[in-house]
C-alpha cells in the first residue's frame, strides 16, 4: 500500500476515533420538556438563583441569612449540586440596541456622542475583563429502583459509558413528576432566602450546556432559538 494513501487512512480513523470518544464520555443523552435525561437514565432540572451582597448586610441579616440556608441544606433529603458560572460580560444584546437608537438620532452631535458611548462602553467591557456570574441549583431524581444496583453492575457502567438507558413516556413523565416536586421544594425554601429562583427550559438547558461544553465558541457563535432548529429522530 502506498505510503500515502496509508497516510490518509490513519489520519481519517484518527478523526472517527476523536469523535466517538467525545460522544462517548457526554454523560447528557437528550434534553425535552425542561429535563435533561442523562445515559444513565436519571433525570436533572436546573434553577438559576439570583445574588445578594451579603458583605453589605448587617450582622444581623448575616445571620439570618446563614441560618436560613443551614435550614434549608438541613431539610433536604436527595443530593443537590451548586454551581457558580463566570463567563465574560455579554453586551452585545446591550450594544445592538443602542445601534438602533443611533439609526433613529436625526442631530448629528448627538449621534457621534452615540457612537462614542458605544465604543467606550465596549473598550471598557474588554480592557477591565469584566465577568458575569451565574449561579445554578442542579437537582437530580434517580428511580429507587435504580438505586439498588450492586457493585459490579455500577463498576461495569463506568466501563462502558457509552451506554444509554431508554426510557419510555410512562416512566419519563412518572419520574419527571417527582423531580418537579423537588424543584418546587427547592424553590420555596430559597425564596425564605430572599434569592428568586428560575426553572430552565429546554432552550435554557440546551444553551447552559452549549456554553459550558463549548466556552470559547459560544463567544463568537450563539445558539439560535431551538424552534428554528432541525431535530431529527
Amino acid at each position: 500500500m502506498p505510503a500515502k494513501t496509508q497516510e490518509m487512512q490513519n489520519k481519517k480513523l484518527a478523526g472517527n476515533k476523536i469523535s466517538h470518544s467525545t460522544q462517548l464520555f457526554l454523560d447528557v443523552a437528550e434534553i425535552k420538556n425542561n429535563t435533561v435525561i442523562m445515559k444513565d437514565g436519571t433525570l436533572r432540572a436546573v434553577v438559576m438563583v439570583s445574588s445578594l451582597n451579603f458583605a453589605l448586610k448587617s450582622e444581623d441579616e448575616q445571620d439570618a441569612v446563614v441560618s436560613s440556608y443551614v435550614s434549608f441544606l438541613n431539610y433536604l433529603d436527595f443530593p443537590i449540586q451548586v454551581v457558580i458560572q463566570s463567563r465574560k460580560l455579554d453586551i452585545s444584546k446591550y450594544l445592538g440596541r443602542l445601534a438602533d437608537r443611533e439609526k433613529e438620532i436625526s442631530n448629528e452631535l448627538l449621534r457621534r456622542q452615540m457612537v462614542n458611548y458605544q465604543a467606550y462602553i465596549k473598550e471598557l467591557v474588554e480592557l477591565g475583563d469584566i465577568m458575569n456570574k451565574r449561579f445554578f441549583i442542579v437537582v437530580p431524581y434517580r428511580a429507587v429502583e435504580d438505586t439498588k444496583r450492586g457493585f459490579f453492575s455500577r463498576f461495569g457502567e463506568a466501563l462502558t459509558p457509552g451506554k444509554v438507558i431508554k426510557l419510555n413516556q410512562e416512566k419519563f413523565e412518572k419520574y419527571r413528576y417527582t423531580l418537579n416536586q423537588r424543584v418546587e421544594h427547592v424553590k420555596m425554601h430559597i425564596s425564605e432566602l430572599g434569592l428568586e429562583a428560575v426553572v430552565l427550559d429546554t432552550q435554557g438547558l440546551i444553551e447552559l450546556y452549549y456554553n459550558a461544553y463549548n466556552p470559547d465558541v459560544a463567544d463568537k457563535q450563539k445558539m439560535p432559538d431551538i424552534s428554528k432548529l432541525r431535530l431529527s429522530d
